[in-house]
């Protein structure tokens, strides 16, 4: 008995750390006993729609992100783009500060003008560090106060191992993201479909027509050698060493899958392939609703119109493995109890909560398709003598 015993516990300390792949309601109830990046100090894969995990291992290590810093960075360009504040037009003035950036860069020369568009190109293709800081003072007006908004925005997102000291990724202490983190960070810039734009080109060019034409490639090989990836970000330092959130899609489904801390470029590329495999083998998403698309109406007092179209803010999917039929599927719209004009297009108004066999796997909200303004007396007035003249 004492051998046998002797026997179980070795086998317990030579026994592999197991990691965890979640199921389509979040559950971990299944767990796989294979290591798919054995390479790799942390990972972890999300499907883009619902922001379920598919695959994850040692995902809230804290670890430096290196480059893969530059996700928030771009997120935040997108951010003022949305809101009006900034153009792809617009010409931004490279200062002393960001022209003297080393690592990789577009080598900006004091006070050389580009566009937004050309820098964007600068940040997502060549992972220009000079491009970053140019666009973090244009934004912001300085580095320090940058870094505050972006800090700011991962507490926004609720990122609760990220901490940033700089926008290019440059080695600084307690600079710091996980694996899970950059996911989120990246699910959240591609809300933009605009990025795929910049992160999705192989090559391209800057200064075309000068005599310091600079030739971009994009450092995630990925966008050319594995088909459906369009971006997202890599990174690499002494201490971070091989870093990689990329992103694909095929049909309707898009993951965005993290590795960090591989030994190589090419183990970074191959593992990273590996995990991209491992989610289009094994899940499929069954899409409900696409963003922007009519879910119910709901009514409106006062207002010029007396019904609003609330739509989707997102795409809504139910994430499957691979088989199953999702025959257990309900849906639930919650609406505000009473909206008053004035409404703005964009405003929260209700969430659209669906279930699968009788549990929560996604709630989505619901807003407003258009504004709608207040009415006028007079409409009111129209309104009322309608109601009245049609009870009598």
């Amino acid at each position: 008995m004492k051998r046998l015993i002797g026997a179980f516990v070795v086998l317990l300390l030579v026994m592999p750390p197991t990691y965890s792949t979640v199921s389509a309601n979040k559950s971990k109830e299944e767990s796989t006993s294979t290591d798919l990046v054995p390479g790799a100090s942390s990972a972890v894969v999300i499907e883009q729609d619902t922001g379920n995990i598919l695959y994850e291992k040692n995902s809230n290590q804290a670890l430096p992100p290196a480059s893969m810093t530059k996700i928030m960075t771009m997120l935040l360009i997108m951010d003022q783009i949305e809101s009006g504040k900034l153009t792809l037009e617009e010409k931004v003035r490279a200062s002393e500060y960001a022209a003297s950036m080393g690592g990789s860069q577009i080598f900006l020369e004091v006070g050389e003008e580009m566009t937004v568009d050309e820098l964007l190109r600068g940040i997502a293709i060549a992972s220009g560090n000079d491009a970053s800081m140019a666009m973090a003072e244009r934004i912001a007006g300085s580095e320090e106060a940058f870094v505050k908004m972006m800090n700011e925005k991962a507490q926004e997102l609720g990122l609760k191992n990220t901490k940033f000291q700089n926008p290019t990724g440059l080695p600084a202490k307690d600079h710091y993201s996980s694996a899970y983190d950059m996911a989120i960070m990246g699910r959240e810039l591609l809300k933009y479909p605009l990025i795929t734009k910049y992160t999705g080109t192989y090559e391209g060019y800057l200064r075309e027509n000068t005599d310091r034409k600079f030739w971009l490639v994009n450092t995630n090989k990925l966008v050319k050698f594995y088909p459906g990836v369009d971006g997202l970000k890599t990174g690499f330092t002494g201490e971070a060493k091989y870093c990689l959130t990329a992103t694909a899609k095929k049909g309707n489904m898009r993951v965005i899958s993290v590795v960090m801390g591989a030994q190589t470029s090419k183990e970074r590329n191959a593992q990273v392939s590996k995990l991209l495999d491992f989610a289009f083998n094994t899940y499929e998403t069954k899409q409900l609703y696409e963003k922007g698309q009519l879910v119910q109406k709901i009514k409106v007092s006062k207002g010029e119109k007396e019904e609003l179209p609330l739509v989707a803010e997102y795409n809504v999917s139910l994430l499957l493995r691979k088989g199953e039929k999702g025959e257990h599927l309900t849906q639930e719209v919650k609406k505000k109890d009473s909206v008053r004009a004035p409404v703005k297009k964009g405003d929260e108004l209700g969430t659209l909560v669906v279930k699968n066999k009788n549990k929560v796997v996604s709630e989505i909200p619901l807003i407003a398709s258009e504004d709608v303004q207040e009415a006028s007396w007079w409409q009111i007035f129209k309104r009322t003598m309608g109601s009245f003249t049609r009870f009598n």
